[in-house]
């Protein structure tokens, strides 16, 4: 599709949310705003997806290329409050969706990713509330330390999300699993991050069957081509999370408190999960190669 049919078709699809959960007349009193919310939702789904990850260039990019699709653009201030109104709206839009891509599924991949909100050497000074909400954390993949949080994926074998959440990077993700699977049954396929008798023993009463690669000093008498494949089949969310730090910025987010900041890590996995549903819609073969929705 073209970046026109793009934002149509995102339109449409949230408008038609909207109208069908009841969401149409959330405000009660005060006067309107001069974009509509479904509006507004389209310009932050499509913004994300083309790199805009922040609400100013969201806001830039609209107002001096789709004026005519979005001709009552007001402020960039009324805009950006608009955004983070509607953090609760989205929230349930991405489970609406992520529901209908994880229907009949029984294989299930997760991960963690680091979300830095300030530089290591710097947190100490910092004024605002994340720095009695965050912590320091250890990320593997660059060998480094950072101040912030951590994000916690849960997704199909096909690359949807179907949970997230986000904690203090200090918080073992052991202990935020549980919260994410909720009562799925099936395969979850994990790192050695996820080592522990105890939440296998857990996952299993509700039959979910934690797979994950043992340590070195540990006996595996699983074959080595199954443990192979599982593993390969891993790379899926790592490419997921790839896509989320590189084009959708998740990892650059700028905020002062949690509650935005939560709110824009929502606003990034639901414009991945709505992005991903199109394009398996147009490319089935290939739903994560998301440079190929827009041709």
């Amino acid at each position: 599709m073209t970046l026109e049919d793009l934002i149509i078709t995102t339109y449409c699809f949230v408008d038609d949310y909207l109208k069908a959960s009841n969401l149409t007349h959330l405000r009660q009193r005060g006067e309107l705003p001069a974009l509509s919310d479904a509006e507004v939702i389209t310009m932050e789904i499509v913004g994300e997806y083309l790199g805009h990850g922040f609400d100013k260039t969201i806001w830039a990019y609209f107002k001096e290329h789709w004026r005519h699709f979005f001709p009552k653009i007001a402020c960039r201030t009324s805009f950006s409050r608009q955004c983070a109104n509607l953090s609760e709206v989205k929230k349930k839009l991405q489970m609406c969706v992520s529901a209908q891509l994880s229907d009949e599924q029984d294989l299930y991949l997760c991960d963690g990713f680091p979300i830095p909100v300030c530089h290591i050497k710097r947190y100490k000074r910092s004024k605002t509330q994340l720095r009695y909400e965050g912590s320091v954390g250890y990320c593997a993949a660059k060998v480094e330390h950072y101040f912030g949080f951590k994000g916690h994926l849960f997704v199909t074998q096909h690359g949807s999300v179907v949970g997230y959440e986000m904690a203090a990077a200090n918080i073992d993700e052991r202990d935020i699993l549980p919260e994410i699977v909720g009562d799925r049954s099936g395969m979850l396929l994990g790192d050695k991050g996820l080592i522990r008798p105890s939440l296998e023993e857990m996952l299993a009463r509700q039959n979910l069957d934690l797979q994950t690669p043992l340590r070195k000093n540990m006996k595996d008498a699983r074959p080595k081509k199954l443990v192979s494949i599982m593993m390969n089949m891993r790379r899926i969310v790592e490419t997921m999370i790839g896509q989320l730090v590189d084009r959708f910025h998740i990892q650059s987010i700028k905020a002062k408190d949690l509650w935005h900041l939560s709110a824009k890590v929502g606003r990034k996995i639901l414009a991945h999960t709505v992005c991903f549903m199109f394009n398996m819609l147009a490319n089935p073969e290939r739903p994560l190669a998301l440079e190929l929705l827009i041709n």
